[in-house]
């Protein structure tokens, strides 16, 4: 059967391989899958623009190294904020850039997965469709992050056994239960790894008198943040700008203080987890307690989730292999195989 055969689907041809792609545009990261290739491309999401044409000067990586040390009017700019479209034009700058990457020749027009948080709204959804559709997709279809990540990460979605998956990007943490291929229950909330890269600013700030920049505070946290108490305590030492003087200034943190200064995002984010378990069928509540939860996204690598999620619920809790990528090759599954697609669409609200 053809695409444009299956209602769930409105699109002419067969998907290609080398052709059509899966993107996973993050509010930090942005990742693209190739049908057939896998994974090819993982950059920030961040651009340098002209600050007098808007024009994009540099993407991703190349953008990221400009942050804070740009010429005079170039602006590094995130143009999508908790998970969703915040500058549309740079956002449909930034994703021309990366499809045009990846893709094979520029008459080629993609058929485009594209994934969004479960609470994102119609408009908020529409302007992440358009963005696609004016890069060149020739159809685009929108997977919750949350159903793509437990696919990602080898749930048995279809069975029906539940499933829990927790996804903590850097924008939202989408917290879900699955069960015969559809979704049950779900939360998303606001918070992930960028409030928790804040909490460490403001932390450094507060104690310190000391002003440290988004890459420092994100060095902090891979470096010794943790949300558990660790069997051996790190310490780390970041330099930033003294408030006082203005001169540089070094200074050294150690775990145990990072964790108190991110605490406030960590209580969050378990309450969202909890709510999704507290409103969930007996039944399924029993399944959970033998399956468990498992952790995707960037910020599920932050030490000690696992230990804390399985303190408060519970309930076992693990990691997925490589929790990165598990939206995008979830995403990735959908285009490689349409009978994937097709069941995703079919159980997605409002079909």
């Amino acid at each position: 059967m053809t695409p444009a055969a299956d209602p769930a689907v409105r699109t002419r041809g067969r998907w290609a391989p080398g052709r059509d792609l899966a993107v996973d545009l993050g509010t930090a990261t942005t990742q693209v899958h190739v049908r057939g290739r896998g994974v090819v491309l993982d950059e920030p999401t961040v651009a340098a623009v002209d600050g007098t044409t808007g024009r994009l000067v540099a993407a991703g990586e190349d953008a990221l190294r400009m942050h804070g040390r740009t010429p005079q009017g170039v602006l590094t700019v995130r143009p999508l904020s908790d998970g969703v479209v915040a500058d549309a034009e740079v956002a449909e700058q930034l994703l021309r850039h990366f499809v045009d990457r990846v893709r094979p020749g520029r008459l080629v027009r993609p058929r485009v997965v594209v994934c969004v948080p479960s609470a994102v709204t119609g408009v908020e959804r529409r302007a992440l469709e358009d963005a696609a559709l004016r890069c060149g997709a020739r159809s685009v279809h929108v997977v919750e992050e949350v159903v793509a990540a437990a696919i990602g990460a080898g749930l048995p979605v279809e069975d029906a056994h539940a499933s829990m998956v927790v996804d903590i990007g850097g924008g939202t943490t989408d917290v879900a239960v699955l069960s015969l291929g559809g979704v049950v229950n779900a939360r998303s909330a606001r918070i992930g790894g960028d409030e928790v890269e804040e909490a460490v600013v403001r932390g450094v700030r507060e104690t310190y008198d000391l002003l440290l920049g988004e890459r420092s505070a994100a060095d902090v946290v891979h470096r010794v943040g943790s949300v558990w108490p660790l069997a051996t305590e790190l310490t780390t030492r970041v330099r930033g700008r003294d408030l006082g003087t203005g001169l540089p200034r070094t200074v050294e943190l150690g775990s145990t203080q990072v964790r108190r200064m991110v605490e406030p995002v960590t209580v969050q984010t378990v309450e969202v987890v909890r709510q999704v378990l507290d409103v969930c069928p007996p039944e399924l509540a029993g399944d959970l307690v033998d399956a468990g939860v498992v952790l995707t996204g960037g910020g599920a690598l932050l030490r000690g989730w696992a230990e804390r999620l399985r303190h408060e619920l519970g309930v076992p809790v693990r990691v997925a292999d490589e929790p990165r990528h598990a939206v995008v090759r979830g995403a990735g599954a959908c285009v490689d195989d349409l009978a994937v697609l097709r069941r995703v669409l079919a159980r997605a609200p409002g079909t």
